[in-house]
């Protein structure tokens, strides 16, 4: 059984662009990404567009879908009103490059500034490390991170603030968790976190754990738990003072 769909497809450059309709017939179980491939096929043979799992795990096809930062091929056709145009367009976080294509490569950037894992020495001879089954646990969700940067996207403070150079975003927030709280790191990024990083500016509103397609608690689980060191560290007067006086 086929319908008849319109997907309003933004085409340009950083130069400018504009929306385009494209009507076009989908079926039964077919996602966004798979429409965007239909138009691509007989319509629009130049239209930029980013993928390459189409199973949610590669985080590339990340887009925009009626206004909600998605991945396109977990996005389900029947979860949408197809009476009115699908609208389709770039995340905005990060400069277009070609319609649906974005330069992520800030990403990348901001991800080398990160102080690396810092192990502590072994806990044997043979060089192995005894670990807490719940230690290990707790830092397994921020692995399921498969960096398709919605959560960038959403975030305000680098959306519309534009941030990018005081503001590493929750992405990183999470990676940074991921280090912090594992029972082998021993590095100190809290000074960071507060000044180069700028986790004061998050005002913890939670949009970027909502468009999680992983579902990772970003706010809950990673970024608040930062905060809370920073806060510690540089804000707890009784803290400080216990440092001063005893060094610690």
């Amino acid at each position: 059984m086929t319908t008849k769909a319109t997907f309003r497809i933004w085409r340009g450059t950083k130069e400018g662009g504009e929306f385009q309709d494209f009507p076009t017939e989908v079926t039964e179980g077919m996602v966004v990404l798979d429409a965007v491939h239909k138009v691509q096929a007989e319509q629009a043979g130049d239209l930029a567009c980013r993928w390459n799992c189409k199973a949610g795990k590669c985080g590339s096809c990340s887009a925009e879908v009626n206004g909600m930062p998605k991945l396109m091929c977990m996005t389900r056709l029947s979860d949408l009103d197809l009476s009115k145009p699908v609208t389709i367009e770039p995340v905005q976080t990060f400069p277009v490059i070609r319609d649906l294509v974005t330069d992520v490569s800030w990403n990348y950037e901001v991800k080398k500034r990160i102080k690396p894992f810092k192990p502590r020495k072994p806990d044997f001879e043979d060089g192995t490390w005894r670990m807490h089954q719940e230690d290990v646990d707790r830092v397994q969700e921020y692995r399921k991170c498969i960096e398709c940067y919605l959560c960038q996207d959403v975030c305000h403070v680098l959306r519309d603030h534009k941030k990018h150079d005081e503001f590493i975003g929750p992405r990183f927030f999470t990676y940074v968790a991921a280090l912090e709280m594992h029972p082998l790191d021993t590095e100190d990024r809290v000074e960071e976190l507060r000044e180069a990083n700028g986790i004061g500016y998050c005002n913890i509103t939670k949009c970027c754990t909502v468009v999680c397609p992983e579902h990772i608690k970003i706010t809950d689980n990673a970024i608040i738990p930062l905060k809370e060191r920073v806060v510690d560290r540089f804000f707890d007067p009784v803290k400080i003072l216990f440092r001063k006086l005893f060094g610690k």
